[in-house]
């Protein structure tokens, strides 16, 4: 009853300006951090699903190896001559260009 005209016109304008840094923040934030790994992710996983027998390999403890058996959830690598080691696809960190291992 007490409020004048004049206040109560300019309310919902303080409202959206008091939202506005908070807006900007979270877009920031998005654009800047999440969207950038959400786009990592989605490489790394296409990469372990494109790996076949053949491909030379990192996994994430720095393990050198190449690919010699793929199943549904492990891969087998050659890491030496006669050497093999079983490790899960989520261990390999990235794929190398064919030739790397003989070059090391």
């Amino acid at each position: 009853m007490f409020i004048s005209n004049a206040y109560a016109a300019t309310a919902p304008a303080t409202d959206f300006t008091s939202f506005l840094p908070l807006i900007v923040i979270f877009l920031l934030f998005f654009f800047m951090i999440i969207r950038p790994q959400m786009k990592q992710a989605k490489e790394q996983r296409n990469m372990i699903a494109a790996l076949q027998k053949g491909d030379e390999v990192v996994t994430s403890g720095g393990i050198v190896g190449k690919v010699t058996k793929v199943t549904d959830a492990f891969i087998t690598l050659e890491i030496a001559a006669n050497t093999e080691i079983t490790v899960q696809k989520h261990a390999i960190q990235s794929a190398l260009p064919k030739g790397t291992i003989k070059s090391i």
